[in-house]
């Protein structure tokens, strides 16, 4: 396995590859999107322990995700169990899977014990639109940047390749800052799809002169796109290194191949 520098303009094919893949299998892809967070959600309901199972299963989710993302691009309609691919690769990667799991609830967990140091933190979702909360906002997000960051192609490292969760955590960080134009790119243009979305949803609310209609169709539509940018992350993963066929715990054919086009 080595690492792979790509052009900053690839961040926009990622994103351009990752909402045509969705459309290939979309109410798989949909589906298996809503199931995490339906799983996720009742983790999270869970006494004492809820929330951190909750974040600890986002890696093993993201590789799930990203395993039915591959394929999609074969043209296969990836079943339910493709969720757990990460916990089907044998003891010792689903044992590191988990470690990551906890490596990444730990991190989080981090985050909002030290922000309300700082300020105080939104309790509801008036307040977190309050002006005196954006430092609070903010704050949180430039301590899980560098979270991201580490975490980004940690699981799909951990499934694929074998690699330790610690070294998969550094791998990541490297090929993330080395392939920063690209990375930033990838967001700034999801971020303009979001825009985009956004206004035609309420031009539409607009139309049907209704506020409860736009609540309605926000919804759904945010999900959605949360869905499909779940289904880019594995374009990510697949420039960014190059892999050896011997890697892929489950099946050759499923090594990802930097370059090739769904």
């Amino acid at each position: 396995m080595k690492l792979n520098i790509v052009p900053a303009r690839t961040g926009v094919t990622w994103v351009k590859l990752g909402i045509q893949t969705f459309f290939k299998q979309p109410l798989a892809l949909a589906g298996l999107f809503f199931m995490y967070m339906a799983a996720a959600t009742l983790a999270s309901l869970i006494p004492f322990v809820g929330v951190v199972l909750a974040l600890a299963i986002v890696p093993a989710a993201t590789l799930g995700l990203m395993a039915a993302t591959l394929e999609a691009t074969k043209g296969r309609f990836p079943m339910p169990a493709i969720l757990v691919s990460a916990f089907r690769a044998g003891q010792q990667r689903s044992r590191a899977m988990m470690v990551l799991g906890f490596l990444y609830a730990a991190a989080c967990l981090l985050i909002v014990s030290v922000v309300p140091l700082f300020f105080e933190v939104p309790v509801s979702r008036e307040s977190a639109l309050a002006p005196e909360m954006q430092g609070a906002m903010l704050m949180i997000m430039a301590l899980y940047l560098p979270v991201s960051v580490l975490f980004w192609h940690a699981p799909a490292l951990v499934h694929w390749h074998g690699v330790t969760p610690v070294k998969s955590l550094f791998f990541s960080a490297v090929v993330c800052f080395r392939n920063a134009g690209a990375y930033v790119v990838f967001g700034l243009t999801w971020m303009a799809v979001l825009m985009v979305i956004g206004l035609a949803v309420s031009l539409l609310a607009g139309l049907l002169a209704s506020p409860e209609a736009a609540a309605a169709l926000f919804m759904p539509a945010a999900l959605l796109m949360a869905a499909m940018f779940s289904t880019s992350l594995y374009f990510t993963f697949r420039d960014s290194f190059d892999a050896s066929p011997t890697d892929d715990p489950d099946n050759t054919d499923n090594n990802p191949t930097p370059g090739e086009t769904p």
